[in-house]
């Protein structure tokens, strides 16, 4: 299930504080996406429709 755009529009990195961007649909596991750069980069996942927004939790894209 997409997040809503005023929700994702609010959101941001907690690691660089950079925007997120919604790969709910194109990915089998969703999760949003730090638009930070090389610098930063990571993925949180989305469970149950709710974003799990610790740096723990993320991973680094390949």
């Amino acid at each position: 299930m997409p997040l809503e755009a005023g929700l994702l529009e609010i959101l941001a990195c907690p690691a660089c504080h950079s925007p997120l961007e919604d790969k709910s649909a194109d990915a089998e596991a969703p999760e949003l996406i730090c638009t930070g750069g090389q610098d930063c980069g990571l993925a949180y996942p989305v469970r149950d429709g709710i974003p799990v927004l610790l740096v723990d939790e993320a991973r680094r894209p390949a």
